[in-house]
């Protein structure tokens, strides 16, 4: 439901709020941040909020720094952790440029303009994304700080008395209370490892929810002295924190255009055609749902992430999987995208994965069979018979498989690729040149 600025303001009244954080992203999905009084509330609804971009990365250049925050007053929450003396509400704003056109740095606004296109076509785009985190007691370590599992326990353990089932809570309420409805939350495979699910919803709210969840968890877990991580492989040798991203397209009707109850997959072909445009953009659209050195320590066969670009029903070794669900319930039909992880600015990484499935229903593609084994016990030979190619094995592949991709390159807009890719490509030199602790360990005596 839309809401209006003078029902905003009225909220902000009655909820007796004193300050309002408009918030934005960054090209790397870091949120930013402008206070302003509720007093001020009413103009910014009305005029929005000038800033200068010229330090915020990826935007403008110095000479063409001037822009604004046009405030959503549907995204208007409080923030719960906020005392009653400075309660503080939320809400998400897109960036304009002086003449009041969509700012093309912004990643809101490239998520926008793909979900308008979708929207031409006849279609909305769902989505819900599983989102993973670690929970970690940090410990002053010298030289340098070493994280530390919360708990022992495992996939889906109970534990009543684990303080982390208690932060699992209060984050659920945390969420609740700012109109995130959760499905679930359980324990991860992993120590310390924990994934709480929201509801399914239109993918510019998804987008919104993915933001606020970030800074939700951590808050919480900073009121338990604990500290929250969306790093994809903090610690090596166990499983790493992956974004799981369900998806489907619903018509004008309210029907899930991907479910075909006459398929062996209950799929229809517009849903292959999905499957097969994000199949064919799958090594550089890594580079975006997946953009940090860290991520391809990750995608590394044995730990449930996908490595081979090919899909199942069963297999979760795949790239992309068919989720089975209960009888009638097709509205649940969806496909499930493996190889995000929550490293990923939501926006950029929602708006790839539209464009690239738009483009197999636009181009009539057809994925190949579907394949339901192990594809981490395939050899080499069998892979190559069978023509499964795999997802880029570090950054610097991941962003070359991105150059050459002209419509990744086209989604994202020339101004934000070349932000992202200076920026990354700067994150993988001083990776590379670095020496690490394996190495030291390796040769420092041998040599």
């Amino acid at each position: 439901m839309q809401r209006g600025h003078g029902e905003t303001i009225a909220r902000a009244q009655q909820d007796d709020v004193k300050f309002v954080s408009l918030q934005f992203t960054d090209v790397m999905g870091t949120i930013k941040n402008v206070t302003i009084p509720v007093s001020e509330l009413s103009e910014a609804l009305e005029n929005g909020i000038w800033f200068d971009g010229s330090s915020v990365e990826g935007y403008t250049r110095i000479c063409e720094s001037d822009m604004y925050l046009m405030p959503d007053p549907n995204t208007y929450q409080i923030l719960p952790w906020s005392s009653p003396e400075q309660r503080t509400a939320r809400v998400v704003c897109d960036v304009l440029q002086p003449n009041g056109e969509p700012f093309p740095a912004d990643p809101r606004s490239v998520l926008k303009a793909a979900l308008a296109e979708c929207q031409n076509m006849g279609y909305t785009y769902y989505v819900s994304s599983e989102i993973e985190f670690f929970l970690f007691t940090m410990r002053e370590d010298r030289p340098s700080r070493r994280p530390v599992p919360h708990d022992v326990a495992s996939y889906f353990d109970f534990s009543p008395r684990d303080l982390a089932s208690e932060v699992r809570q209060d984050i659920i309420l945390a969420l609740e209370s700012m109109g995130i409805e959760v499905e679930r939350a359980h324990h991860e495979v992993a120590s310390g490892q924990h994934e709480i699910n929201f509801r399914y919803a239109d993918a510019l709210t998804s987008a919104d929810s993915c933001m606020t969840f970030k800074y939700v968890v951590k808050a919480v877990a900073q009121e338990h002295g604990l500290h929250a991580t969306f790093m994809p492989k903090p610690i090596y040798g166990i499983n790493g924190s992956g974004m799981h991203t369900h998806q489907s397209l619903f018509d004008g009707e309210g029907r899930n255009a991907f479910f075909d109850a006459d398929d062996r997959y209950r799929l229809s072909s517009l849903a292959y055609n999905f499957v097969a445009g994000q199949m064919k953009h799958a090594r550089g659209l890594a580079a975006i749902v997946a953009p940090t050195v860290n991520s391809y320590k990750r995608l590394v066969p044995g730990y449930e992430a996908p490595v081979y670009i090919c899909w199942g029903e069963v297999n979760r070794s795949a790239l992309i999987r068919i989720p089975r669900y209960a009888n009638a319930r097709h509205e649940r039909t969806r496909l499930e995208l493996r190889c995000p992880d929550p490293s990923c600015n939501p926006y950029l990484a929602y708006a790839a994965m539209l464009k690239t499935g738009m483009e197999g229903i636009q181009q009539n593609l057809t994925p190949p069979p579907p394949v339901e084994e192990n594809v981490y016990d395939f050899s080499d030979e069998k892979l190559k018979e069978m023509s499964i190619d795999s997802l880029p094995g570090s950054l610097i592949e991941a962003l070359a498989e991105l150059e050459k991709d002209e419509l990744l390159r086209k989604i994202l807009g020339e101004q934000i690729y070349e932000a992202f890719m200076r920026a990354k490509r700067t994150e993988w030199d001083e990776y590379r040149t670095q020496v690490s602790q394996w190495e030291i360990d390796q040769y420092l005596t041998l040599l």
